[in-house]
């Protein structure tokens, strides 16, 4: 029944799950209990990605052709044993001065949020109290460029960054884009690793003009993959590996191996068709976690 209400213990943590039938992509008739499984089963290398970080969550409670909403603070009845972070909200769009941030440290959370429907998960690129630890290369390419341009791209900032001794992991944004995730010192404002991957987006575009493009203006990004630097603004935030998106299918921003890269480079298949939730259980189950080296920690970016 669609109102059906299911009571389950999650790690002593009581919750109560609802509508587990409800179709939340229509396309690919995946439902909101499918939803839940996937995150509980994918919990073991996303929570580590998840760690104290604020979490903003985009909600469809009707699904991903149904509406959506951005959420930041914790909603009202937000369990007492979620872990909530109150910090500043500059410019906030509702005038706030703070926002209470759920953070997701644990499985509980996890189910209670997919429970909400709470089917992307973004983070910032810092931890609570901190600095940046991880720098992100947003590419984000203009039709008729695709996926594919993408992987170039990929490659060529792979490389530069190389030159600075900064290792890039690549992840596809589950939707037409990708990123590099850099993990950093964690000792460097946010204005600093913006700025740094300013610069290389610059020099990639100087180098590469009819493939690169490292401004924001939309009239100059058909047919070229536009480095989007500016996601390593404090303000802003990334969807987190593993997340699932809004898509008809359920695809899932997933870390790629440099191989599967290169042939998306080429053209072949695995780097340029979306993943979705199943196919990323296995993978995962062959691959392990393919980003855990953001996990580590990595050098200061150059200033120079």
């Amino acid at each position: 029944m669609p109102g059906e209400r299911l009571r389950v213990e999650v790690e002593g943590r009581a919750l109560e799950l609802s509508n587990l039938d409800k179709v939340l992509y229509p396309d690919a008739g995946f439902t909101k209990g499918e939803v839940i499984d996937y995150y509980t089963r994918i919990a073991p290398v996303l929570l580590p990605h998840l760690a104290d970080r604020a979490l903003t969550r985009i909600r469809f409670p009707n699904g991903v052709t149904g509406g959506s909403f951005f959420e930041k603070n914790a909603p009202a009845a937000t369990p007492g044993w979620v872990r909530t972070e109150t910090l500043p909200a500059p410019g906030s769009s509702k005038g706030r001065e703070t926002i209470d941030y759920v953070v997701a440290d644990d499985l509980p959370t996890l189910v209670w949020l997919a429970n909400l429907a709470a089917l992307e998960l973004h983070t910032p690129q810092w931890k609570v109290g901190g600095h940046p630890d991880m720098m992100v290369v947003d590419l984000d390419p203009g039709p008729p460029a695709a996926l594919r341009q993408c992987c170039q791209v990929a490659l060529l900032m792979r490389d530069r960054l190389a030159d600075d001794g900064i290792d890039s992991y690549p992840k596809t944004s589950g939707k037409k884009g990708m990123q590099l995730c850099c993990p950093i010192a964690g000792t460097q404002s946010s204005d600093l690793v913006s700025d740094y991957a300013k610069r290389i987006a610059q020099e990639l575009e100087r180098a590469h003009p009819k493939l690169v493009v490292s401004k924001m203006a939309k009239n100059l990004r058909p047919g070229k993959v536009f480095i989007d630097w500016s996601q390593n603004n404090a303000a802003k935030t990334t969807v987190s590996p593993y997340s699932l998106r809004a898509q008809s299918v359920p695809s899932v921003s997933t870390p790629l191996t440099w191989d599967e890269v290169e042939a998306g480079a080429a053209g072949k298949r695995p780097a340029t068709k979306p993943y979705t939730a199943g196919e990323v259980l296995k993978r995962v189950e062959k691959q392990g976690d393919l980003l855990a080296p953001l996990l580590d920690g990595g050098p200061e970016l150059p200033t120079g």
